[in-house]
């Protein structure tokens, strides 16, 4: 307890997200880069999660918002159990279908994972979905114009009486004492999204822009907009890196010295989906990553060194929708990028612009319903890859699962037993889709043209062997390897 009671003491950012701790003193609980003056080592008490803090009686400062720190970057790498139910949890399958549907995707009893949660975080799968309910009421309140009866629902909660307790608790005072005279009442929720610095914005939003959709995506003057197809509805958001020295924190938090945001402009059909849609803006542009940790493992590597000090924070592009991915991937095979995204704008069908405004996204990408009923002329590829693009839409409607709750082990083996889909394939799935921080793509065209300009071995089997010194952040080498093309 000595280092965090040091990291407390120098308010360094880079723990925010990591532990949280509570003032007995105050009641408050802070994230550790809190700018409030540093409490004394005998009033604190460390918490592995905010839900933790709240569950013992400590209410959340206004000051530092330390609900509204980056996630942890182990449950955003890890594969276990733990790691995939907070992710799920953030994603709102708690709010949708409660601890049974959290559960079943998980496949544990629900006593078993409440044990799990409870003893590696604290707090049980209700209480880490009620802290996130309260977190996105807050949000509504102080972004939307919404009533508040309307935001209790929206973000999660059974009742009124539910949302004013939860609120009280959480934050010491009541929902409207945080509505503002000059929120914004046209529709968008604007928010700012909060990461661990350095954060390398033009490798990031350059190769999600070399790959966008018409229709679907857009990038233009730094700004990156898509569409999604969310549990409620659709939605549309646009992302672009806060200029250098951006006055205002995120979410109303007060960024660290090593942190930082991206801005953001969400529009939804339903605000019941501002939960879901936050998680997987973040999990697209990869920002609850420890970009310090990747880096100084890959810079250890003289290969790698230069690139890592000319361009640190390289992040992992991931997705919003891991069937996408999967789409992506197959009509991906052995094509360019610019004739794969020719294809895949043939296959996305226009969408109901009602909820869209003119210039924005107009188009949905399909549900693998939706790719089932397309015609043969429609793909515009071999039949052989257009067998194994049906392949993959039947199996992810029967049940297969291809997103952050997701086995990574399980997953690939389900997949490599579809036709049509190898090593290859599956590995360019777990990478995007499934966030794995642990592959390479050794027989890719692009990752041996990378080595050979960074002096690595060409040779699929020499560079794995050489990768082995990457692990376990060999997907953060692809994206590096890939650029160095």
């Amino acid at each position: 307890m000595e280092s965090y009671y040091r990291a407390v003491s120098s308010r360094d950012s880079r723990f925010d997200g990591r532990f949280w701790f509570g003032v007995t003193s105050t009641g408050i609980y802070c994230r550790p880069s809190c700018p409030a003056r540093t409490p004394k080592s005998e009033n604190v008490k460390y918490f592995p999660s905010a839900a933790a803090a709240a569950r013992n009686g400590f209410r959340a400062c206004r000051r530092c918002a330390p609900d509204a720190v980056p996630g942890s970057p182990q449950w955003d790498s890890r594969a276990d159990v733990t790691a995939r139910a907070v992710r799920l949890i953030g994603d709102g399958v708690v709010d949708r279908g409660g601890v049974p549907e959290l559960a079943s995707r998980l496949g544990y009893t629900e006593r078993h994972l409440n044990r799990l949660l409870s003893e590696e975080l604290g707090a049980g799968p209700l209480a880490l979905a009620r802290t996130q309910r309260a977190q996105t009421a807050k949000t509504l309140i102080t972004k939307t114009g919404l009533g508040l009866s309307e935001i209790a629902f929206a973000a999660g909660f059974g009742s009124i009486r539910q949302f004013n307790d939860t609120f009280r608790e959480v934050y010491g005072c009541a929902p409207s004492t945080l509505r503002r005279a000059d929120t914004p009442v046209d529709g968008v929720v604007p928010l700012r999204l909060s990461y661990r610095a350095p954060l390398h914005a033009e490798a990031l939003f350059g190769f999600l822009g070399a790959r966008t959709i018409t229709g679907v995506d857009a990038y233009d003057n730094g700004r990156y907009t898509r569409s999604m197809s969310l549990p409620h509805g659709m939605a549309t958001v646009t992302l672009w890196p806060a200029s250098p020295g951006a006055a205002g924190p995120p979410h109303g938090g007060e960024p660290g010295v090593g942190s930082g945001f991206i801005e953001a402009e969400l529009r939804l059909s339903d605000m019941r989906d501002l939960t879901p849609a936050v998680a997987r803006c973040r999990r697209l542009l990869d920002l609850d990553a420890d970009p310090a940790a990747v880096d100084t493992v890959l810079a250890a590597d003289p290969a790698l060194a230069a690139m890592v000090a000319a361009e640190p924070g390289v992040r992992l592009p991931r997705s919003v929708d891991g069937f996408e991915m999967a789409v992506r991937a197959v009509v991906g095979q052995q094509i360019s990028v610019a004739g794969a995204r020719t294809v895949l704008a043939r296959l996305c069908p226009p969408a109901d612009g009602t909820a869209v405004r003119p210039g924005l996204p107009t188009r949905l990408f399909p549900t693998p319903e939706q790719l089932l009923a397309l015609p043969d002329e429609a793909f515009s590829m071999p039949a052989s890859r257009r067998r194994t693009l049906r392949a993959v839409a039947e199996a992810v409607r029967d049940g297969l699962r291809l997103d952050a709750g997701s086995d990574r082990a399980a997953t690939r083996e389900a997949l490599l037993a579809l036709p049509g889909v190898g090593p290859w394939t599956a590995d360019y799935i777990a990478l995007r889709a499934l966030g794995d921080p642990d592959v390479l793509l050794t027989t890719d065209l692009g990752t041996r043209r990378g080595a050979k300009a960074l002096g690595l071995p060409e040779d699929p089997a020499d560079l794995a062997r050489h990768a082995e010194r990457w692990r376990p952040w060999r997907s953060y080498a692809q994206i590096r390897l890939w650029r160095a093309a």
